[in-house]
């Protein structure tokens, strides 16, 4: 398979900065091919005899069995760490697990040493504040190794620590790259496929307490702000999941009209949600696969339906991050979780682009201002010729949702502007109760909900 511009591109300077320099880190968008290109980069090494072994860490054991997929098929050798293999792949948790036998690799051999998602361990200052795993590399592997590429698609930190293997420029702490690969050159070169998100409101929310007193609110905004409720209220919320489980199946459905394989991810909060998801899908007549950390077989199904033709898989935390499953094309998001780096991570599962006929990615998400912000700081990551706001007027025909009156408005107008149309329920008389043992009392959310769509072409 040719490699595309950017693996090329970044492949040509690792090997002049190596000649220079030991470690090279990389940043390249989610779903841009990371993998891919690391491998290619170990056989030039191999091929110049620069090199002995490669050890590959990952952040899980799917990202892993990726790497060693891709590597045998690249290196044309084993890569399971036996006598005679090209090296291994390892998760950053067995780390801290290995003896001195392991260690010893690294002063004996010309070690070439890949971390993958590299801001999964925390540098700290020195290894001050560092995390376990960063400790490990600052202490066994930052000067023990030959060579070292580190490599992330969301090179920053929920804690603000910085990250083991990383530069940084003084006074302004920004991290120094020795290559970036961005959203905007992925999507202009039809390597990722373009993103269109939308964020689902209610514009009729209320809180009922004992004695019959209530609290009514305008959105999920001033719910959460001027309220006891939390976002997990909200993502674990019935009628909201069979709303955004609603919309991502008209899309699903309309996305394998062409793309007969295409199928949706759904991200759960926990596992008693992903099953809860689960159920509410079964209602819906649509099966699904259920992968959590509590299944011994999470693996084993994960593969399968990567190679099959199913239309749902519900996660919580086993396919986030580096897992590829380049046939999802839609993502059902109900994680309580709101980085940034975690929200960039999950779109970019659903960006990968195998060919001319899948290049848009869907997402559907609660209109939480975290979340908001997230997708639109998206804008200035895409050409501005193609990132646009659509106002949408959505009108309802015998449940099916259309839309008409689109315009257009260019990423300098977009973030004062963000699309924002009434979506009518089938019924405004029907409201939707759940109790919360969080909230002492009952939430009620109405059946008028509000769509933002945040496309960009």
């Amino acid at each position: 398979m040719t490699l595309r511009r950017w693996q090329s591109e970044c492949i040509n300077k690792a090997l002049e900065h190596f000649s220079i320099e030991q470690h090279f880190f990389c940043q390249a968008t989610p779903g841009a091919g990371k993998t891919r290109m690391a491998a290619e980069l170990a056989l030039k090494l191999f091929d110049q005899g620069r090199i002995d072994v490669v050890i590959c860490f990952a952040p899980s054991c799917q990202v892993v069995e990726g790497f060693q997929r891709a590597f045998e098929g690249t290196l044309q050798r084993p890569f399971d760490g036996q006598i005679g293999a090209a090296g291994v792949a390892l998760t950053y948790q067995s780390i801290e697990h290995k003896d001195e036998s392991f260690w010893r690799l690294f002063r004996t051999l010309r070690v070439f040493a890949i971390f993958d998602e590299i801001h999964h361990c925390s540098g700290g200052d020195g290894t001050q504040g560092a995390n376990i795993w960063g400790q490990k590399i600052i202490q066994q592997l930052q000067d023990a190794a030959a060579l070292t590429l580190a490599m992330s698609g969301t090179p920053w930190r929920s804690d603000e620590h910085s990250i083991a293997l990383a530069r940084y420029s003084t006074p302004e702490g920004r991290l120094i790259v020795d290559y970036q690969y961005s959203l905007a050159e992925a999507v202009e070169e039809d390597v990722c496929r373009a993103p269109h998100i939308t964020l689902v409101d209610n514009t009729e929310i209320t809180i009922e307490k004992q004695g019959n007193t209530h609290q009514s609110y305008t959105g999920f905004a001033p719910l959460l702000k001027q309220s006891e409720a939390t976002f997990e209220n909200l993502v674990t919320h019935e009628e909201l999941n069979l709303q955004l489980l609603e919309l991502s199946r008209q899309r699903l459905d309309i996305v394998r009209r062409t793309v007969t394989d295409a199928a949706c991810l759904v991200v759960a909060t926990n596992i008693d949600h992903a099953h809860q998801i689960s159920a509410l899908l079964l209602r819906m007549n649509e099966s699904s696969v259920v992968v959590t950390t509590h299944r011994t077989d999470a693996n084993d199904l994960i593969n399968e339906f990567r190679y099959g033709t199913a239309k749902w898989i519900v996660a919580v935390g086993m396919i986030a991050e580096g897992t590829d499953i380049p046939r999802l094309q839609v993502c059902c998001y109900l994680s309580r979780i709101r980085t940034e780096m975690y929200f960039r991570q999950v779109l970019g599962r659903v960006l990968r682009r195998r060919s001319g006929s899948d290049a848009e990615a869907w997402m559907f998400m609660l209109a939480e201002p975290e979340l908001m912000g997230c997708a639109e700081r998206l804008m200035d990551d895409l050409p501005e010729h193609l990132a646009v706001c659509q106002h949408l007027h959505l009108v309802s025909e015998h449940g099916d949702f259309t839309l008409s009156n689109n315009v257009e408005l260019h990423a300098s107008e977009a973030h004062a502007s963000v699309a924002d149309a009434a979506l009518p329920p089938k019924n405004p008389a029907i409201s939707f109760r759940q109790d919360s043992e969080d909230l002492l009392g009952t939430l009620v959310i109405s059946g008028v909900f509000r769509e933002q769509l945040l496309a960009f072409f």
